[in-house]
């Protein structure tokens, strides 16, 4: 298996990192409660045929069992099924069989208004009230209650927590009045236009410009060139209820949709309550067959590709100045439906294999010089248009011919030549425990993938597998994988019509469509340089961390069955043995100070240490070694920078744990220092920072901490300057010292035995050198707050002159002393969320993701952050303000009202209540207490901070901690423009407060 380098673990609201077991039942407030019937009685399914799964018809692929299917006489068909991960919790997708190919001319858009406005008003659910009713139910907006458009289909999602049978009676019923009848008004229309063309608007840009200019390209001659989910303004436009009405009544039927149900439930109640709500469900009108999206072909005279199988198409060249310099080339095939029998997927399996062969040999070709930091072949089906094979490269500098053929020769040596026995076997044993690590993880699948993989099965045309069948159809075709086979799969995944490339630059006249054809034509010498050929390492010949040393002291933590080692280096052990999760185990390290170890003019080196201190390797093991001591093992190796630590992190198994620590400790002792992985790591920084001008949303990313965070060097993303500035001398001279200093804290959690644990803790972790101190300069270093002051901070965009972005934000605390308010205000944050979802998204149709956090660092006592965000047109900048302003005033003098309190704390709720079984979950608790024991003592009061409070508490907060005018503004507009400084003129007030609003979606 590849070790795979991530700069670190993404960085979540404590909300996502929870996901923890109730305790007991608490009191709670009153509050309105959501009317809903009593569950009803259902007569037993009559549409369900055990003998005849149709998703499996005409294949030999084995039934999984676990899913029940059935058929409606009008034509739906659906599959249910039985699964309690997550507890309590039912997991429903509708799939219309109908996408953005779909749609006229004339009609470009209206699958995607259409998802928006079944989420508006339909038959059970009147005009904004979707959202609010799921929050009610206790289900998150966006995370558990969605829908997407996609070319080829149209997927309603809903995961319903606490799914007791009158609420999920009632949530078909809902369903069902969206699906067959929405409210396609001419007012409901006017009302969610302006949220459509804002999410078209807040995606727009230079990315969306490459995205659609590589389809026109790719795709000429087919529907998937031109016709994008997100549609056209003119056709949007000029939308009406009858024309959006005709689409609705074309391919919104039930022989166009497929139902699947997976959840702790019945699953013939499942079928049943899918035949009351949908079997007299009729079309209107005659059946319409989807259109012919047509086959890749190519032009007439079209010349024969140098070592393809294929013949030359057309060429694009596009100039982006913010965008790095990249090459794609394509070679096309049609689309066509598979026969998806066991044969089919054994070769698909050896593709896959041929693919992972030519794609590590890139890799080793890019690590010893290669003039590309990036390549990647991949074979993949798109939107049922095209079977194609990418190739897509990331030039290392401006010759972008030298990195074309250097990937070219890699090529057309997997073309030439076979591969050898030994690489056949370790991309097998990479796919085999991946394999093996599903099957054993069988019993923990959660219903939402299962119920999203039956869905994309459905749409691709292709069946669902069980883990047993992924399994035994690989080792028992072993034989198969021989190297003439892999060859000859090489050679047919270069095979087809006609090829296509497309040349990004951001240099005008670097180069012709022309010059890019030229260089496709060319002749390439075979590089046979990049074979992996020297034997894999062994973790038996690696060198000790030291000597063997026991903990010195030992004891329960209080949670759980975790239990404390202590050892007399300063390291710290929390062990916990589960059984409810078989085959997984979390292994997570945190030391060191963090982001409070590095002084202002070592902060470059802070992104570079994301990328290059894990690829650098450890003791004899550089990048190349890394990988293929890895092969066959499920192993890891994530590194993130925090507040207040540093931090390892792998997902691995019992038997594999052992070298999981082995690399662990390895990486604080016995540190690697390559200059290679240096060097890289500078070109991928400097390749990419140009990209952050593109739009608001890249300019936030890139620069809002910085500026929140009093302009600190640290928090800021360094320029290629500044990049080119740093050396492989200076990187090890910053990071050396850091992996040595502050108490080590190792967290194991799983499947795993506790003896071979302690054991493999005690060769490795209790083996480190003493931990030196963290310095004082270091923890003296604080995380300040900029001053706020009267006018916004304004930052510039090179991107679409009607995109802008804005946020207001205020300054919180840190510590564990103030983790009860931390939670507080978290639910303060979504209430505030919502009102400004409800302002800007609902009323003014200003925006489509305005966003609401609040963080609470615990490992330093500063840095916290109540934030509130929004991208939106550029004279709609002060409009955001006031309205945020508004919002935190009415919050400080009235509070919300008992109705908003619950449409936050019930979906907090349900999210910890069907989180119970995860042991990530309790990492994620008591990381840090063997520092700060006080993190245990606050677990106790999780349920009351989150889901029990008041609106006179909510109001307390609210002017304790966002007071009006108080909070620091930032505003990104387009570079050359002014700041508007008045509201746009309108009816109403949308910064005013109302309690039954919501947003659709």
């Amino acid at each position: 298996m590849t070790i795979h380098f991530r700069a670190a673990r993404l960085f979540s609201p404590v909300l996502a990192l929870l996901v923890v077991a109730a305790p007991a039942a608490q009191a709670r407030d009153e509050a309105p409660v959501l009317s809903i019937p009593a569950a009803s009685k259902l007569p037993a399914p009559a549409s369900l045929k055990p003998g005849d799964p149709w998703l499996y018809r005409g294949s030999d692929i084995p039934h999984d069992e676990g899913w029940l299917f059935g058929e409606l006489p009008n034509g739906l068909r659906y599959a249910v099924r039985n699964n309690r991960v997550p507890g309590e919790q039912v997991s429903i997708r509708i799939r219309i069989d109908a996408g953005s190919l779909n749609e006229e001319e004339s009609e470009r858009g209206y699958a995607h208004l259409i998802e928006h406005l079944t989420f508006r008003e339909s038959k059970y659910l009147a005009n904004g009230q979707a959202i609010p009713t799921w929050q009610r139910l206790g289900a998150r907006l966006g995370a558990d209650t969605n829908a997407v458009t996609s070319p080829t289909q149209t997927v309603y999602q809903l995961d319903l927590p606490n799914a007791v049978d009158a609420k999920l009676d009632e949530s078909m019923k809902l369903l069902s009045g969206m699906i067959r009848e929405p409210a396609l008004s001419t007012d409901n229309i006017a009302a969610e236009l302006p949220i459509v063309l804002a999410e078209k608007r807040e995606n727009g840009g230079p990315g969306k410009r490459l995205a659609d200019a590589s389809s026109e390209l790719f795709y000429k001659g087919q529907l998937l060139a031109t016709h994008s989910p997100v549609g056209l303004d003119a056709t949007l436009q000029a939308a009406t209820s009858a024309k959006l009405k005709r689409f609705h009544q074309r391919w919104y039927r039930p022989e166009n949709t497929v139902i699947v149900i997976a959840g702790d439930g019945d699953p013939h109640r499942f079928a049943a309550l899918i035949e009351q709500y949908f079997s007299d469900w009729k079309g209107v009108g005659k059946h319409v067959p989807a259109p012919d999206f047509g086959k890749p072909q190519a032009p007439k005279g079209a010349p024969d590709m140098a070592g393809l199988a294929s013949k030359l198409g057309e060429t694009r060249v596009m100039v982006e100045p913010d965008l790095p310099r990249g090459i794609s080339v394509a070679v096309l095939r049609p689309w066509g439906k598979p026969i998806d029998n066991i044969e089919y997927n054994r070769g698909l399996m050896i593709d896959r294999v041929a693919q992972q062969i030519i794609n590590r040999r890139l890799v080793e070709r890019a690590r010893a010089g290669g003039s590309y930091v990036l390549a990647d072949v991949n074979q993949r089906e798109v939107s049922r248009s095209a079977n194609a094979t990418f190739i897509d490269i990331t030039p290392l500098g401006d010759d972008w011919k030298a990195a074309l053929q250097d990937v070219r020769a890699v090529i057309a040596d997997a073309l030439e030549s076979p591969p050898s026995e030994e690489e056949i076997a370790r991309e097998l044993s990479e796919i085999d425990v991946n394999f093996a690590d599903y099957y054993e993880q069988r019993i923990n699948q959660p219903g939402p993938r299962l119920a999203d993989d039956l869905v994309g099965a459905v749409d691709i045309r292709e069946t669902v597998a069980s883990p047993e069948t992924f399994l035994s159809v690989l080792r028992g075709m072993r034989d198969r994988f021989t190297p003439e086979a892999v060859l000859e799969h090489t050679r047919k995944l270069f095979q087809g019509p006609v090829t296509r490339a497309f040349l990004l630059t951001p240099k005008a006249g670097e180069a012709t469509e022309e010059d890019l054809r030229k260089a496709l034509l060319e002749p390439v010498d075979a590089d046979n340089g990049s074979r992996v050929t020297a034997k894999a390492p062994s973790f038996a010949d690696m060198p000790a961390i030291g000597a063997p040393a026991q903990p010195v002291a030992r004891h329960q933590i209080g949670v759980r069955e975790i239990e404390q080692l202590d050892y007399a280096n300063d390291v710290h052990a929390l062990v916990w043995r589960t059984d409810n999760e078989p085959g997984r185990v979390t292994v997570r390290v945190r030391f060191g100070s963090g982001y409070r170890a590095f002084a202002p003019e070592e902060a470059p080196y802070i992104k570079l240490g994301q990328a290059a201190l894990v690829a650098s390797g450890v003791g004899p093991l550089g990048a190349t070694e890394l990988d293929a001591i890895a092969a066959g093992r499920k192993l890891g190796f994530d590194f993130g920078i925090e507040d207040g630590t540093f931090s390892f992190e792998a997902q691995t198994r019992r038997e594999d744990l052992a070298d999981q620590l082995w690399l662990f400790a390895a990486k604080l002792s016995q540190p690697r220092w390559d200059e290679r992985a240096v060097e890289r790591a500078k070109a991928l920084s400097q390749l990419g920072y140009d990209s952050l001008n593109t739009d608001p949303a890249s300019v936030i990313s890139r620069d809002l901490d910085w500026v929140l965070n009093n302009r600190d060097p640290r928090f800021a993303t360094p320029t290629p300057a500044q990049i080119n500035d740093t050396t492989p001398e200076g990187f090890r001279k910053v990071w050396e010292p850091l992996l040595k200093q502050g108490p080590v804290e190792i967290l194991v959690f799983g499947d795993i035995d506790p003896a071979e644990t302690e054991a493999a803790l005690a060769r490795t972790f209790g083996a480190l050198p003493q931990r030196e101190p963290i310095p004082a300069a270091a923890l003296a270093r604080k995380v300040t707050f900029s001053p706020v002051q009267a006018e916004p901070v304004v930052l510039y965009h090179h991107g679409e002159g009607d995109q802008a972005a804005a946020g207001v934000a205020w300054p919180l605390g840190g510590g564990v002393k103030g983790l009860r308010v931390s939670r507080e205000l978290e639910v303060l944050s979504q209430i505030f969320n919502n009102r400004l979802l409800d302002a800007l998204r609902e009323k003014a149709g200003a925006s489509y993701t305005p966003y609401v956090s609040s963080s609470w660092p615990t490992d330093i006592d500063s840095g916290g952050q109540f934030v509130a965000l929004a991208q939106l047109k550029p004279e709609m900048v002060p409009e955001f303000f006031a309205v945020a302003d508004n919002i935190a005033a009415d919050l400080a003098k009235n509070g919300p009202d008992q109705d908003e309190i619950v449409r936050v704390t019930e979906p907090i709720l349900q999210l910890l209540n069907r989180s119970l079984t995860a042991h990530v979950t309790w990492m994620n608790l008591v990381e840090g207490s063997t520092v700060q024991p006080e993190r245990l003592a606050a677990l106790r009061t999780l349920f009351d901070d989150y889901t029990v409070t008041t609106p006179e508490r909510m109001k307390e907060l609210a002017a304790q901690y966002i007071p009006q005018g108080k909070g620091l503004r930032v505003a990104v507009i387009p570079k050359g423009t002014e700041l508007a400084r008045s509201v746009p003129v309108k009816g109403g007030a949308a910064g005013q407060h109302a309690a039954s609003g919501s947003a659709s979606r």
